[in-house]
């Protein structure tokens, strides 16, 4: 009886959008704008280098796994994706365990997620390697998906006649990363991203999993921000994508969002602030729209600019490449850390 209550009270939570649910690259409050591009940043006075005080942030191991076996990447591509946008997210997925890049690299922003532990002192592993993908350009769950239908993308994936994914229950992170024709249940709205598990009644197994859309047409004001800003802030501008695509820039960061807390907090039972485990708060949530030295509210903090292009970016990967990445919450600094900063 105990289990089949947990059920119907997860699934009701899965339902009404409250658990792991999300991430906005900026809070959802009213924006602090200044120190936005094109606006003074003189009015910020002291540096504001995490959101809150560590004083009051209770983030806490609650005794569940964390991924501490090689953790392994399915991208599954739902939808239309052009070659060039598929590489720029594969890239940055192999930049995470790439420790010969160039500081401040992708793979040193990793070494703070890495921090956390599970109940024996291991940590999360510092391998995170691309696995197999799979493509669904037939959209065969439609062009509006619920929560529910994303756990059936995954299992179409997992069990297709073809070269299905491989069912890694130790490692394994499913990746459904939808086109900008697909629209997804309270995208836009209220989340970005998304990270749960799927249920054995739906896709035959336990599996971590995230979804992440891009926002190009939708919404690239909320879910690409900074790389778009919204129209009640006219004298904001917006910062110039290193990779050239404002759509999936702003993924990547949703992405390693997603990324971090399936890491720490793969089945909502281990590292999270906040009493309720429907209502986590997890170690990216505590650091929404920090992406530098300063950062808060709408204020991304100090960046680095690209000399040839323009464009921001926080972090070098492999073969050149540059991302703008949020910072993740430092356990033993007790406040939001990247390779980055520049004040300590």
């Amino acid at each position: 009886m105990a289990t089949v209550v947990l059920f119907l009270s997860l699934s009701i939570f899965l339902l009404t959008g409250s658990i792991a649910e999300a991430w906005r690259p900026w809070p959802s409050t009213a924006l602090n704008t200044t120190g936005i591009s094109g606006l003074s940043p003189a009015e910020l006075g002291s540096s504001k280098k995490f959101e809150g005080s560590s004083e009051f942030v209770k983030l806490l191991y609650h005794m569940g796994p964390v991924l501490t076996s090689n953790v392994t990447v399915h991208p599954i591509w739902y939808g239309q994706w052009a070659p060039e946008q598929k590489r720029i997210l594969r890239t940055f997925l192999r930049s995470i365990s790439d420790s010969s890049v160039r500081g401040p690299s992708v793979a040193s922003w990793w070494k703070t997620v890495r921090l956390y532990t599970d109940q024996t002192g291991s940590n999360i592993s510092a391998n995170v390697i691309l696995g197999e993908e799979k493509n669904d350009r037939g959209l065969s769950h439609g062009t509006s998906l619920t929560r529910l239908s994303i756990q059936s993308v995954i299992k179409d994936a997992i069990t297709a006649s073809t070269k299905p994914l491989p069912i890694n229950t130790r490692g394994g992170l499913y990746l459904v990363l939808t086109s900008p024709e697909v629209a997804v249940e309270n995208f836009c709205g209220q989340v970005c991203g998304f990270h749960y598990f799927t249920y054995p009644s739906i896709v035959g197994y336990t599996l971590p999993y995230a979804w992440v859309g891009n926002s190009h047409g939708r919404c690239p004001e909320v879910c690409a921000y900074p790389f778009a800003v919204p129209s009640y802030i006219p004298s904001a501008k917006a910062e110039m994508p290193p990779n050239g695509d404002v759509g999936v820039d702003g993924m990547v960061s949703v992405v390693a969002h997603e990324l971090a807390e399936m890491a720490s907090n793969p089945l909502v039972n281990a590292w999270y602030a906040g009493g309720d485990p429907s209502f986590p708060t997890e170690i990216a949530d505590l650091c929404e729209g920090i992406y530098g030295t300063g950062g808060g509210g709408a204020y991304t903090g100090q960046l680095l600019v690209d000399g040839q292009s323009g464009a921001a970016y926080n972090l070098n990967g492999v073969g050149g490449r540059k991302f703008l990445v949020q910072w993740i919450w430092n356990p033993y600094l007790n406040y939001c850390s990247g390779p980055n900063a520049l004040d300590r």
